[in-house]
């Protein structure tokens, strides 16, 4: 979409809308200044004051490797991580006060009795890749409905130069609200937020609790082969790092498959690793957990791990393996070092077969989303949960 950049402060706020800012080289670039009233530096900026906040507004570039913060356009979740990113500080000692804005508003958002119409609005943008130019995420709200409220604001550990430190993550629903108008944030400017202009999606979560996240189900059918692969020269260098580590032990790389997929998703309980000259095309059996304690029932999975390097893509035939040994009921992962061939992964879409895909960007980010960020420390994790023999 064409950057917008004449009369920033009249106009509205349109989701993926690219606002164009200034082209001098400094600071004053930064539109949100003139588009919304807040500073025009920092993460985290906010009108009103600390204490009393009227508007919150978040930014990120969503390409930091060590703070992987991720909106997830088909179920609306938003994962944002605070400011305090670097040892040496208290969680919520840091300069522009983000983790105790995040602290008090998700504090609000779930006190009893009912504290939510206390909790600013919160508008998300995006670092749009040219200047200072941003890209409007959504209107926001703390929590979301996947998550119970003890889960939404986690303060997790965190090492830098072997100091540990803690910060926020903090999950957020982008609402279904494809335009937020002006008429609106000069209500909000002026302490009004919960006025007629105010937009219903927000209106209902303030009054009734309920989330109505904007979700963007893809329009294609499968991921590209770019999509797949990851994004900088940093994911490239943690995934030599991973394939260089079982180049000379296939076996050792299905075990930490299996682990991959535990850390993507709690939810898968155990793995049987297959014996190797009989794996039948699976390489792991495991059991996946639908719901909660008494109630919950598994079912089972099958697994295919391939370390592959990136030149050497998952194909028909491997996929074919796969399905041909699901058994009624059960469903497939395939985890990759580096991607599915188009015509396999075209295949697995348009014919309906149940098979995760995991490649080699979803490797970094369920990494990443595990605090492995780095060669070094994948490396670290690698010998403490795969031991090479001696």
């Amino acid at each position: 979409m064409e950057p917008i950049e004449d009369e920033l402060e009249s106009r509205d706020l349109v989701v993926d809308m690219v606002y164009e800012g200034g082209r001098s080289g400094n600071a004053g670039d930064d539109p949100l200044h003139r588009l919304i009233g807040v500073s025009n530096q920092g993460g985290f900026r906010y009108l009103g004051t600390l204490e009393s906040p009227r508007l919150i507004v978040i930014t990120s570039s969503f390409t930091d490797v060590d703070w992987p913060d991720m909106l997830d356009q088909r179920s609306g979740m938003l994962t944002y991580y605070g400011d305090n990113k670097h040892h040496g500080r208290e969680l919520h000692d840091t300069p522009r006060f983000g983790n105790i804005l995040l602290r008090e508003m998700f504090a609000a958002a779930h006190a009893q009795p009912n504290r939510r119409g206390a909790v600013p609005p919160v508008l998300v943008f995006a670092n749009a890749g040219s200047y200072r130019d941003t890209r409007f995420v959504g209107l926001a709200v703390p929590g979301c409905s996947e998550l119970p409220p003890m889960e939404d604001l986690v303060a997790i550990w965190k090492t830098s130069n072997g100091q540990r430190f803690q910060n926020y993550r903090a999950s957020f629903t982008v609402l279904d609200c494809p335009k937020v108008p002006r008429v609106w944030l000069e209500d909000v400017r002026t302490g009004r937020a919960a006025s007629a202009n105010a937009p219903k999606a927000w209106l209902r979560w303030v009054q009734t609790g309920e989330y109505e996240p904007l979700r963007a189900e893809p329009t294609a059918e499968h991921r590209s082969r770019q999509e797949q692969m990851p994004r900088d020269s940093v994911g490239h260098q943690i995934l030599r790092t991973l394939q260089t580590y079982f180049a000379d032990n296939p076996t050792g790389f299905e075990a930490c498959a299996t682990k991959i997929v535990q850390l993507m998703d709690g939810n898968f309980v155990s793995f049987d690793l297959t014996r190797p000259s009989r794996d039948g095309g699976r390489d792991a059996i495991g059991r996946y957990r639908l719901g909660r304690g008494s109630t919950s029932i598994t079912v089972d999975c099958a697994l295919e791990a391939k370390c592959y390097s990136i030149e050497n893509s998952v194909g028909v035939r491997e996929t074919a393996r796969l399905i041909s040994r699901l058994r009624y009921r059960q469903f497939g992962v395939i985890v990759t070092t580096s991607y599915v061939h188009s015509q396999a992964y075209r295949e697995l879409k348009e014919d309906g077969h149940p098979v995760v895909v995991v490649a080699a960007r979803d490797i970094l980010e369920i990494l990443a989303h595990a605090g492995i960020t780095t060669g070094s420390a994948l490396e670290e994790w690698l010998q403490g949960h795969f031991p090479r023999s001696s």
